[in-house]
């Protein structure tokens, strides 16, 4: 099973925020401001990242590098190219080591791509469940950027999606190892803790209770899926099918696909 929604979910605030703080700042020349409108007129995903390095590499004392860098991370993330990801994340920490946005993201990309049979699986695992969880404290005193026009209200759900996200990759984490009880017990730590329900989260937690053999639990956790007010076609038609497939593996009698490992 996969689906990147909840990383566009959570991305969505955080590139308006960056957006927003752009044109808030000034910059120091007019060549710097023609490469910034740059920025905000791409259209496309690779559009924006080429504009924002051109910033980085032709303007390299500008002020807005910290919130180019963030821009570009979730980007990298939205693309899903993890090589960048990790080298965007790197960047940020370089000079803000509690930074919670890249942490989590680095965390939560990590996961996504660790393997069960994986030779440096828990070498991955281990730096998943340090990011992960230094990135949750993080986040929960973030300081809201200088202006932005969230609300306070706003920044503070932020904070709550970035924590979501920090459990979300601890479950993924211990999911990978085997670790139902523990995936099951940090996916709905991530939803209790994010300022919205994201559906893809809900699957996952289904996933984690089929593996259980917890199939009342699964199909509940699809149903929610399916019924979340931002579920889109392909979440509600993964969990469709997992409804189905929970239905068969409910009627067989099968046991939990955990008491094979």
């Amino acid at each position: 099973m996969s689906t990147r929604s909840h990383s566009l979910l959570r991305a969505g605030f955080s590139l308006a925020l960056a957006s927003t703080l752009l044109l808030a700042q000034k910059p120091k020349s007019n060549k710097e401001v023609a490469a910034i409108n740059a920025i905000n007129a791409a259209t496309t995903v690779d559009g924006r990242l080429a504009a924002i390095d051109h910033v980085l590499t032709n303007f390299k004392d500008t002020e807005f590098k910290p919130m180019l860098l963030q821009m570009a991370l979730q980007l990298e993330a939205q693309k899903g190219d993890y090589p960048q990801v990790m080298s965007y994340g790197q960047r940020i920490l370089d000079s803000d080591p509690k930074n919670a946005n890249a942490l989590i993201t680095m965390a939560a990309e990590t996961a996504r791509r660790t393997r069960e049979y994986d030779l440096d699986k828990e070498e991955k695992l281990a730096k998943v469940d340090k990011w992960a969880k230094d990135g949750i404290e993080s986040a929960k005193t973030a300081p809201k950027p200088p202006g932005t026009s969230a609300t306070d209200a706003q920044w503070d759900d932020q904070r709550k999606d970035m924590q979501a996200q920090g459990w979300e990759a601890l479950a993924m984490a211990a999911a990978v190892r085997k670790k139902t009880d523990e995936a099951i017990a940090d996916f709905k730590q991530s939803l209790a803790t994010g300022a919205t329900q994201d559906p893809a989260t809900l699957l996952r937690l289904g996933q984690a209770y089929e593996d259980a053999g917890k199939f009342d639990d699964a199909n509940d956790a699809f149903d929610k899926a399916a019924t979340s007010p931002t579920a889109n076609s392909q979440i509600k038609s993964v969990a469709a099918s997992k409804k189905a497939e929970v239905a068969k593996l409910k009627a067989s009698g099968a046991k939990p696909a955990s008491a094979a490992h």
